[in-house]
C-alpha cells in the first residue's frame, strides 16, 4: 500500500476559501477508482508553522498512484489547488 500526504498553505486562508479547497479536493472521491481511501482536514491550531489543510490519500500500489495522478479528476483539483496555494509539501510512502 502507498501513503500520499499533501498539505496545502492557501494564499488567503478564509474559511469559505478553505471549505472551497476541502470540497473540491473530496470531490475527487468516488471519481477514481484507483483511490481507496481519501481524508481531508483543515488544521484547527493556526500556528505559524501551521499548514492550512491536509489531504491522506491511500493506494494498492505505486502503480495505482500513478494513475491517480494523471486521471483527469486529480488534474482538475491540481490546477485549481495550484492556483489557490502560496505552497505545497508532500510525502509518499509504503505503508
Amino acid at each position: 500500500m502507498l501513503t500520499h500526504i499533501v498539505l496545502f498553505k492557501l494564499k488567503d486562508p478564509t474559511p469559505a476559501n478553505l471549505e472551497k479547497a476541502r470540497n473540491l479536493m473530496a470531490g475527487m472521491a468516488g471519481q477514481i477508482p484507483e483511490l481507496r481511501h481519501l481524508e481531508l482536514g483543515v488544521d484547527v491550531i493556526r500556528s505559524k508553522r501551521s499548514y492550512d489543510l491536509a489531504l491522506m490519500a491511500r493506494f494498492d500500489s505505486l502503480e495505482d498512484f500513478r494513475a491517480y495522478q494523471a486521471h483527469p479528476a486529480h488534474q482538475k483539483v491540481v490546477k485549481d489547488i495550484l492556483a489557490a496555494s502560496d505552497s505545497i509539501i508532500a510525502v509518499d510512502y509504503e505503508s
